[in-house]
């Protein structure tokens, strides 16, 4: 059985296409469905019609493979006034039918993507929201839904360090001491920072998965990426130059949540809740 799975998040569009327990490849449009979703609390109609393209030609794509298409979203059409507007509009273009995800189930799904039972735990700096959420031995230990993504501190604050930092503090000040704890960073945030930071001139899933990341070396890439216009930013190895005008906001979030919860170092992840999506699916 083909599985193609599409996730509809606050800055992309992902498909994933499964076959023989497997991952065969992932495709990734910029469709920032969440643009200034923080400043008015619905989605824009240019944004919902870039992204309902982006959702229908990958449905067409896993069509084309003979793969059963599901469709999930996350915090963007959530918490948007307008979300479901943008749900039906999908579904009367392609005849796709959208999961709305809570916060919660989010977070269940990268812990499951990124770890599946294994003891551990996830951070999901997403477009507009973060999931924390840690296990043991089956058990959810902790799992939180942040309103705090790079979509939204961009739109909020810009590239202004003290700005962006006000704001991060607001939202993580609850969170647990996590020392100790296996933790990997999933999502584009964290595979960016991973790419530049290993220099990569292509995105390479392997190497970026499992590869570990200080609070230092966050921070310090925080504070360079922030000294850096967006222009600039796109010239550098590994960067995702979509991603290049919100990569420093996410960057200092990482940094903020590794210095509140005392982590020392983060492992990145290519699988995240792609797969956990589909695991799920699997399991009923």
């Amino acid at each position: 059985m083909k599985y193609a799975i599409i996730d509809i998040g606050s800055n992309s569009v992902r498909l994933m296409l499964w076959a023989d327990g497997k991952s065969l490849y992932k495709k990734v449009v910029t469709t920032r469905l969440g643009e200034g979703l923080a400043l008015k609390n619905r989605l824009s109609e240019a944004a919902m019609l870039r992204s309902a393209r982006a959702v229908c030609d990958l449905a067409d794509e896993g069509r084309e493979q003979d793969a059963a298409v599901y469709a999930f979203a996350t915090a963007a059409v959530r918490s948007a006034e307008n979300g479901r507007t943008f749900c039906d509009r999908v579904f009367s273009a392609c005849g796709v039918s959208i999961d709305i995800v809570s916060g919660e189930d989010e977070a269940k799904l990268g812990l499951f993507g990124a770890l599946g039972a294994e003891n551990g735990g996830i951070i999901d700096i997403g477009g507009a929201s973060t999931e924390v959420c840690v296990q043991r031995d089956g058990r959810i230990l902790f799992s939180v839904s942040l309103p705090v993504g790079a979509v939204r501190l961009f739109d909020k604050c810009g590239e202004d360090k003290e700005a962006l930092s006000r704001e991060i503090q607001m939202h993580i000040a609850s969170l647990p001491v996590l020392a100790g704890q296996k933790m990997y960073c999933i999502g584009g945030t964290g595979s960016t920072l991973a790419s530049v930071l290993l220099g990569l001139d292509s995105y390479d899933a392997e190497r970026i998965q499992n590869f570990s990341m200080t609070e230092r070396e966050i921070s310090s890439l925080a504070e360079r990426l922030l000294s850096m216009s967006a222009e600039e930013r796109r010239g550098i190895r590994g960067m995702d130059i979509h991603r290049a005008d919100i990569i420093g906001g996410g960057a200092l979030l990482l940094a903020e949540i590794m210095k509140k919860t005392s982590l020392r170092t983060v492992l990145a992840s290519d699988r995240d809740n792609l797969e956990g999506y589909l695991k799920m699916r699997e399991l009923g």
